[in-house]
Formats: structure tokens, sequence, C-alpha cells
């Protein structure tokens, strides 16, 4: 299979080096981090690469700043969350003047769990969020491969569908069983692997600890800290609610969703995507699948599902500015505008309402909402 080049996270990365003493790339392991950083390297002459989990470059690092002081040019630090006593040091060596060298630090895990690199590295880090193939990277004529199969590179490009499952399979029970403790955390192995099948049932729902608690036996306060672990692994996402008006009675809790469409399936035990048809979790993978690639361009932080608890709702409200836009999620190739979506438009005060759908066509279903294509609306918010 042709390599997927990876541009425009490729660009964003070298660019913020340009402007900045230190750049922390974040994402789930294996979903190509560490290739990426390799040609950051390649480009830049005389570059230090160090590995976390190599032992070699550990007990080079037993003594940080003797080891790291000295270097000059780029400097790279991969699973950095294995050693987050490095970031006082990181300080220092930023702080600097003039500077030597720059840091390109890799981490598998959100800088809340990499305890310290907040507070240590206010100021001198610029912070990218990774993930594994979107539909831009891939092309739309890899759709439907791409939301069976998912993001992560080896999984995505498996020689079969068998071997793509078997890849997913493995990663699911690598990091439950390794992963975890050697970020410092230890759940049962086999009570995580149960809670994340459960929330692949409630993937694309609105987030009930104290119901999955029931069904695990173990305290709200548990579960809460599963999925926030989870979470801050980018594995899981919850999407906030938007809430603004107090005379109407909305839901406060956050969304969740499995980020990668291929654990989901892995987790639901779907094979292949005439399996995924079949399923009644058909529409809310879909949901999961388009709301990730739609976020791959748009800024996160601005993004909310609204819903009130009268039943209206709206996947994906995005506000930035006066701009106010609404999103709707349907598998479908006919959408049509339902009252659900009137009563979103008219109390959130839309400026436009999309209707994505897994087709290629672009029409008017009303004034200011319009049923598209996935890839089409993730060029024109790309624009």
């Amino acid at each position: 299979m042709k390599r997927i080049q990876r541009t425009a996270l490729l660009d964003k990365i070298t660019g913020l080096l340009s402007r900045h003493r230190s750049v922390a790339l974040l994402g789930p392991r294996q979903c190509g981090k560490t290739t990426l950083a390799r040609q950051v390297a390649s480009a830049n002459s005389g570059t230090t690469y160090l590995d976390l989990e190599n032992p070699i470059d550990l007990a080079r690092l037993s003594d940080p700043m003797l080891a790291l002081n000295p270097l000059q040019g780029l400097i790279v630090l991969d699973e950095v969350q294995r050693r987050p006593d490095l970031m006082p040091v990181l300080r220092v060596l930023l702080d600097r003047d003039p500077l030597p060298a720059k840091f390109l630090l890799l981490g598998s895990a959100s800088p809340e769990i990499i305890r310290g690199t907040s507070e240590s590295l206010a100021g001198r880090v610029a912070f990218v969020d990774m993930h594994g193939f979107t539909l831009q990277e891939t092309g739309v004529q890899k759709m439907k491969q791409l939301w069976t199969r998912g993001g992560f590179p080896l999984s995505f490009s498996a020689p079969t569908e068998q071997d793509s499952l078997q890849w997913r399979t493995d990663f699911i029970r690598t990091f439950v069983e390794r992963d975890l403790p050697m970020m410092g955390h230890s759940p049962v192995p086999e009570t995580m692997r149960r809670f994340l099948t459960m929330l692949a049932h409630y993937h694309g729902q609105t987030w009930n600890g104290s119901e999955i608690a029931r069904s695990l036996q173990v305290t709200h306060p548990t579960t809460r800290h599963y999925v926030d672990l989870l979470t801050g692994s980018f594995l899981v996402r919850q999407l906030p609610p938007w809430f603004e008006n107090a005379g109407k009675r909305v839901v406060k809790s956050p969304k969740v969703y499995l980020r990668d469409s291929g654990l989901l399936h892995a987790l639901l035990g779907l094979d292949s995507f005439p399996d995924l048809e079949g399923h009644p979790k058909l529409g809310a993978s879909w949901e999961g699948f388009a709301l990730e690639n739609l976020l791959s361009v748009l800024n996160e932080r601005y993004a909310y599902f609204w819903a009130t608890r009268s039943g209206a709702e709206l996947d994906l409200f995005y506000m930035k500015g006066a701009v106010r836009m609404g999103i709707e999620f349907k598998y479908t190739s006919s959408p049509a505008v339902t009252k659900s979506m009137r009563i979103a438009f008219d109390d959130l005060k839309l400026n436009h309402l999309y209707v994505v759908h897994p087709g290629d066509t672009r029409f008017p279903l009303a004034a200011n909402i319009t049923a598209i294509g996935l890839f089409e609306l993730m060029e024109l918010l790309s624009e």
C-alpha cells in the first residue's frame, strides 16, 4: 500500500518548532508519532533521538541534566510520559539564553496525565494533538476502509480484514495490561476491558456513570476515574454539553465516544463493513467517525453538543466568535429536516446547519440548512 503522507501535521510541527522552544506531540500509542518525528528529525541535521522505552536511552538519562545539557540542535524524547521527572530539568534547559537546543516531546498521554508538564513547561511548549489517519489523508475513496478499520496506521493498512481486527484486539489487550500500568495506573485489566466494552455500547450517548458503575459493581467515582483516564490517553472523547439559557432544561452531562471507529468495532465484535451495516450501533458509529474527522479540521475547544430534557438535540454545535454552526450526522442517502433540527436552529441562533451524510452530494434542505457529504464539509471547513 502506498505510504500516506501527513503533510499538514508535518508542516504544523515544523512551523511550531521555528517559533517555540519546544513542541509536545501527543496522541495514542501506534498513531504514527514516531514516524512523523523521524521525518522532522531527518530535516534537521544533528538531531538527537532518545526513546524512553529503550533501556540504553533510559540508562543514558539516569542523570538527565548531565546527558542533555551539552546537546545542541533538535532533541527528540519519545514516550516522555514514562519520565515525568524530566519536566523540571527541561524547564531549566529551555530557559537558557541563548538557546542551544529545542525539544520535540512525544507522549501517549495528555498533559494532565503527564504529571507536571502543564506547570513545569508553561509558556515553553506548544501542544499538538495527533490522531490516526483522517479522511483528508487517506482520500474519500478509502472512506469505507477507514471507517471500518479505524485510523491507526497498522490497522488501516493491514493486508486483510482479519489482520486488521487482530491488530486492534492486540492493541486493546496491550493497552489495558501494559500501557496503563506503565503510566502509573493499575485498574484490574479485566475490569478495564469490561469498562471499554460497556463504553462501546454507550458510544454516542450521554454519560451515565451511575448506571455503568452498577453494571461493573464499582463506585461512581471509580467509573469517573476510568473515563477520565481513557480520555487522557486519547482513546475516549467526552464531548461537553452547551448550555446558556437558564430557562431551558438542558442536558449537562457529556456525550462519550470511542475516538477510533476501528477500536469501537473491535469491542463490538464487528469483523467487516457488512457486519457493521447490520448492527444497531451503525448510526452511532457513523456519528463518532464523522465527528472525529470534522474535529481534525476544527478547534475542539469550541465544539459541543446540545440537548434538552424534552428531546430536542444537536449532534455538534460549533461556536467561534460570532459564528454559530450546527451539524447533524445522519446515515442515510436522503436526509430531511426534523423538528429537532428546527428547534436547535432557533434556540441556538445558528448561522447555518449542515446535515452530514455518507454520500458525496450537496443539496439544500431548507433556508440555511444543507445536506452535505463528510469529505466535502471537511474541505469546506479547512479553507
